[in-house]
């Protein structure tokens, strides 16, 4: 690459990085259905068909949002998962307290992830990878468990057939080695552990929950038992 080719990649890499940095305030201050390009370009002085060569349209620009902030919660868990050591429930509770944490820190960008879709928005098949991300940090911690025989088999009645077929379709997709059962339950524990996060930043639990750190520490330590994770090294 030239002298010339790599300035222009990198005034394009800053260029890109400010228009997402606008759009973000613009998310906290008017939320994502009202994002508009030619808002972030008259807040940035650019006209707006020069912003149109760097996102074509609203929703490209919300794609770029959108993977940025799964990518930022995925990052956030996997960090925590590798500081966490070897008990396997110090490792789920690291990593469900890292995504409140970034939930916490980042209430916008969380919202437009997990939030009320955007309407006339579908997200493309880009996000589903870094969609994946917290879940698949959640998963391996079950599975080393789970490889280490800390998690013993399901007690109690099988789900449904048809949600075991779920389970074995998510199974081959996602090239996990978890029973069906299991991964059922990690399922429900990871759907779980997002309503906590929710109720708590979307404010359903004011008046309800004020010991809000105690009240999220026990509920994830029950979410880990539901997988059969032991108990032992918090």
């Amino acid at each position: 690459m030239s002298a010339i080719e790599g300035a222009r990649a990198r005034a394009r890499r800053e260029v890109t990085a400010a228009i997402k940095d606008e759009a973000r305030r613009q998310l906290a201050t008017e939320g994502a259905a009202k994002l508009s390009l030619r808002a972030v370009a008259r807040e940035l002085g650019m006209v707006s068909s020069a912003l149109y060569r760097y996102f074509p349209s609203r929703d490209d620009l919300l794609t770029a949002l959108i993977i940025d902030a799964y990518d930022a919660v995925g990052e956030a868990a996997e960090r925590a998962l590798d500081g966490a050591g070897d008990a396997p429930l110090a490792r789920w509770t690291a990593v469900c307290r890292a995504v409140r944490g970034w939930a916490l820190g980042h209430p916008h960008e969380y919202a437009l992830i997990y939030g009320s879709p955007v309407p006339g928005y579908a997200a493309p098949q880009d996000t589903t990878g870094p969609a994946s991300r917290v879940a698949l940090t959640l998963i391996r911690v079950i599975e080393d468990a789970h490889a280490a025989g800390a998690v013993p088999a399901p007690d109690g009645p099988l789900p449904p057939r048809e949600v075991l077929d779920d389970a074995e379709r998510l199974r081959e997709t996602l090239g996990v080695q978890l029973p069906a059962p299991v991964l059922v339950a990690a399922a429900a524990a990871w759907a779980q552990l997002f309503g906590l996060v929710s109720f708590e930043l979307f404010g359903q639990f004011n008046n309800v929950v004020d010991a809000r750190d105690a009240f999220f520490e026990r509920a994830v330590i029950r979410l880990a038992r539901e997988t059969g994770l032991a108990e032992g090294g918090v």
